[in-house]
């Protein structure tokens, strides 16, 4: 019998090995799975990783591209806070470009005329910013800001080369935004001076900081009066820089029609003659704004010779604005007896007067402009006195000298509850002079110069303003000649009416905004309607080198009610003459975005 069982056992062993075989092929098989999976799975890591750091730097990339535009945007701001005038600058129609280099990025900036909101100019910054191949672009409309009492100095002028502070007093309420440039003082006070608890109900901006070099705040103890809080370091308002006027005054001239560009000459034989044109506003029938001009006048000048008796100082030209001068104040005015004959004396629709300025293909919407070489008076008799002066239309009067108010102005249309005029009042005037802005003392008329007095020199007439009080005195005595303090019949006695309402934004780049011949101390100087003080209502704006003295608590002059007029942020007022050094995002104006992918 044949022994198989060898053949069993090699079987067996043969089963055995492949059964390990197997065992090590799956194995084998799931390691290989397992390594396949891991790889696929690193492969996802390493790429999730690389996205995730690819994602991490073009962020970063993008966030730092964004901050170079913002600076771009930023340097653009500040350049066009140091330009004279950037209506001026960009006139030809063109761009102002320029770069930034970053320690790793870069901007390039565009600044631009974007539009005219009404009269308003707003200016259009491009800026784009790339780091690496990342580019992010800002893209903002700004106007110049514009202010509701702005001041060069909050002093007055007391002597060639002296001033004194102005305080606010308990009791004012002061409804206008306040600007007040940094003053150039040694030891460091608080620019603006205040006695009591007066109400600021707007906005103030300084452009002194509120700590001294010390680190003392100056302005702990009256932070509490302003509703509207404080701004510091604020950029200031270049009312103060006469180039800066002048550059404006001249572009304005640049626009206005040529039968509105005055040059006048004083022709009367009197004491310090001074050149003037006349300008009486009123609105007729069918309500059409009109207005007569006097061209050629001659006001008679007077100049107090002592420094301790009114306030009637100017700065002088060229002084940069550190040395102050008397000036000749407004006494009475002539015409050529002729003037209507000879063309100087005329009566013209405010709508003749109206002009667009235009920089490029941009252009502002019309307004009247009237440009003089000279001063101006507005006032007279033309008008009915219940009315004053009413102005009806849009217009804008520059003077190179001084602008002398010898009545009430107000603007014809719609007021609101509290007689301001309404916002959809379409009327507007703006007064700016290189010299002085001042109501006048019509008092000061001599004596001899009644309706009708055969007294006036030969070939001149005598122009009278304010009203004629002919009851022998009224308010006050007559003061001529003003050095007495009294004397004449009484018969010539002119004063303004109480109250003096003015409606207008007011420039004023030769001194302050005020009123002329108020004595320093004590009454009786002064020619009021009751007493010696009237009240003086302003509804606009004022922009002063200067403070000016409108009247002196329980003495001569008036007491002051100013109020904001909203509707010259609205570019309602024709020819830009906008001064501040700040200019601001118009609302909705800024946009940033992706410039590459």
């Amino acid at each position: 019998m044949i022994d198989i069982s060898f053949l069993e056992r090699d079987r067996k062993m043969f089963l055995k090995k492949k059964k390990h075989i197997k065992k090590r092929s799956s194995v084998l098989l799931l390691t290989v799975i397992c390594m396949v999976v891991l790889t696929i799975l690193g492969l996802g890591l390493l790429t999730v990783s690389f996205g995730v750091r690819l994602n991490a730097s073009r962020i970063k990339n993008e966030s730092i591209a964004m901050l170079a535009a913002e600076a771009g945007y930023e340097k653009a701001i500040f350049w066009m806070g140091q330009q004279m005038d950037m209506a001026y600058v960009l006139k030809s129609g063109g761009s102002v470009s320029d770069s930034l280099t970053l320690p790793n990025s870069y901007c390039d900036y565009d600044i631009s005329l974007y539009a005219y909101l009404g009269s308003r100019p707003a200016f259009r910054i491009v800026s784009e910013g790339t780091c690496g191949r990342f580019s992010r672009t800002v893209d903002v409309i700004v106007l110049q800001a514009i202010g509701g009492w702005d001041m060069g100095l909050c002093r007055i002028p007391e002597g060639s080369t002296s001033t004194e502070e102005v305080y606010f007093a308990n009791g004012e309420v002061i409804d206008m935004p306040l600007h007040i440039n940094k003053a150039k003082d040694s030891p460091d006070v608080k620019d603006i001076f205040i006695t009591g608890h007066p109400q600021f109900l707007r906005e103030a901006s300084m452009g002194e900081s509120r700590y001294n070099h010390f680190g003392a705040d100056k302005y702990s103890g009256v932070m509490n009066l302003f509703d509207g809080g404080i701004q510091f370091d604020q950029p200031k308002n270049r009312i103060t820089d006469e180039d800066s006027v002048g550059m404006k005054v001249d572009r304005f001239k640049e626009f206005t029609k040529a039968a509105y560009t005055f040059s006048p000459v004083a022709k009367a034989s009197v004491s310090n003659p001074q050149p003037a044109v006349q300008l009486e506003f009123y609105v007729d029938g069918s309500g059409v704004g009109k207005m007569r001009i006097t061209n050629n006048c001659t006001v008679r000048g007077f100049r107090q010779s002592s420094d301790s008796r009114t306030w009637d100082f100017k700065i002088r030209p060229g002084s940069d604005g550190d040395v102050f001068e008397r000036y000749y104040i407004y006494s009475y005015h002539l015409m050529d007896e002729d003037a209507v004959a000879v063309g100087d004396r005329f009566v013209r629709d405010i709508e003749s007067t109206y002009v667009t300025q235009t920089i490029g293909s941009v252009e502002s919407e019309p307004g009247g402009q009237i440009f003089v070489d000279g001063n101006v008076v507005i006032g007279g008799d033309l008008t009915d006195h219940s009315g004053c002066q009413v102005v009806g239309g849009k217009i804008t009067v520059v003077a190179t000298g001084n602008i002398w108010i010898a009545d009430s102005i107000t603007v014809d249309g719609p007021h609101d509850a509290d007689g301001r005029p309404s916002e959809d009042n379409p009327n507007a005037l703006g007064l700016i002079a290189q010299g002085v802005i001042k109501v006048v003392d019509p008092g000061m008329s001599e004596y001899s110069y009644v309706d009708g007095s055969p007294d006036e020199p030969s070939g001149s007439e005598y122009v009278p303003i304010g009203i004629l009080d002919e009851s022998g005195g009224g308010g006050g005595p007559s003061k001529w000649p003003p050095s007495s303090g009294g004397g004449g019949s009484g018969t010539n006695s002119r004063y303004l009416p109480d109250p003096m309402f003015i409606e207008a934004a007011i420039t004023v780049g030769g001194g302050g905004w005020g009123a002329e011949n108020v004595r320093r101390s004590g009454s009786g100087d002064r020619k009021e309607l009751q007493g010696f003080q009237d009240d003086l209502v302003l509804r606009g704006t004022i922009t002063e080198a200067i403070r000016g003295v409108v009247g002196v608590i329980g003495g001569d002059g008036y007491l002051k009610h100013y109020y904001f007029d909203e509707r010259f942020l609205e570019g309602i007022l024709p020819g830009d003459m906008w001064l501040r050094g700040k200019f601001l995002p118009a609302p909705a104006g800024w946009t940033d975005y992706r410039t590459t992918y």
